[in-house]
């Protein structure tokens, strides 16, 4: 059996108690960064663990090695450095690998704390409908797609690190500029001590991109075209 199992995403008292058991009873974790996962385990006092890396620059052959493992019996738990497995991590290429083999595996869920669902909660913002990007691209298409907010009538949410978010603001800013009014919301350090949610609009975009906090993983929330 495979558990995909969420971690959290700054503040420790977030894991779950099924979470815990999980990663207790398995036989090996699946992780993106074994000195991640290794401190996770050292600060929830859970016995030595076998951990498996796999990563965006993992080959075939690791996952099959998994998916071997998987098939001779063993129970092994799926989880990214922070956060819901599979969301802006490697995680999906298991799970949708094991999903397109012909043996049965059984697959289970332990969900948990997600960055940019904690974004759009806290953002204030219409979200029963809305768009998850991800990161936006380096250099390809990236003018494109912040070109097309302009007509997106759903909130949009999108993740940026710390070395890009005051470019990312900027070009957001200037592909929104005949939208000034548009409500925007910028999160970061979300559940740890310096958490903070910036309230903005695209007229002030510049200005907050200029002034903000450059530290922590960011999640920024685009109100609909409205």
């Amino acid at each position: 059996m495979l558990s995909i199992v969420s971690t959290p995403i700054g503040n420790l008292g977030d894991i779950t108690l099924r979470s815990i058991e999980t990663l207790k009873a398995c036989d090996a974790i699946v992780c993106e960064d074994t000195r991640v996962t290794g401190s996770l385990l050292k600060a929830l006092e859970i016995e030595k663990k076998e951990l498996i890396s796999c990563h965006g620059y993992s080959d075939e052959k690791k996952i099959d090695r998994i998916i071997e493992r998987l098939e001779a019996g063993e129970h092994l738990v799926l989880v990214s450095d922070a956060g819901t497995p599979g969301i802006s991590d490697p995680g999906y290429k298991v799970v949708s690998k094991i999903r397109n083999t012909k043996y049965e595996i059984r697959i289970e869920v332990i969900p948990g704390p997600s960055a940019f669902l904690a974004a759009l909660s806290v953002s204030g913002l219409p979200i029963n409908q809305f768009l998850y990007i991800g990161f936006p691209p380096l250099k390809k298409g990236r003018q494109t797609l912040f070109g097309s907010f302009k007509d997106e009538d759903r909130t949009i949410v999108l993740y940026e690190s710390v070395h890009r978010i005051e470019k990312t603001l900027c070009e957001i800013a200037d592909a929104l500029s005949d939208q000034p009014d548009r409500k925007m919301v910028i999160a970061r350090e979300l559940t740890k001590m310096h958490e903070e949610a910036i309230h903005t609009t695209v007229a002030d975009l510049k200005e907050t991109a200029n002034t903000i906090t450059k530290k922590g993983e960011f999640v920024v929330v685009i109100g609909p075209n409205r």
